[in-house]
């Protein structure tokens, strides 16, 4: 039973690591340079004004935040350049963010 929920993981962080490796370029592929980001960290943008908020990439790990990048990816797709939108509204993201934080 454990090897099946460690298959499960595996695929899920091939992907996770490849939405990261998209958002790091973003800034990039279009000429800006985000020096406020910590390693470690990446951008995202939550509710109807895109409010911006940096997280740590151990954050991936929680099912409350995989979710959100499920929806994310539903709703929005990740091949675009507007960065990794989490469809969500802000106040939920911050009581979610302190729960995980």
């Amino acid at each position: 039973m454990a090897n099946k929920k460690a298959n499960k993981v595996l695929p899920q962080t091939a992907a996770l690591k490849q939405i990261l490796k998209r958002c790091s370029s973003f800034g990039k592929k279009n000429g800006y340079q985000h020096d406020d980001v910590p390693k470690g960290h990446f951008v995202v943008y939550v509710g109807e004004n895109r409010s911006r908020y940096v997280v740590p990439i151990s954050w991936l790990g929680h099912p409350e935040f995989q979710s959100l990048l499920q929806r994310a990816e539903e709703e929005f797709g990740f091949n675009h350049d507007m960065g990794l939108t989490i469809p969500c509204e802000e106040v939920v993201f911050r009581s979610l963010t302190a729960m995980i934080g």
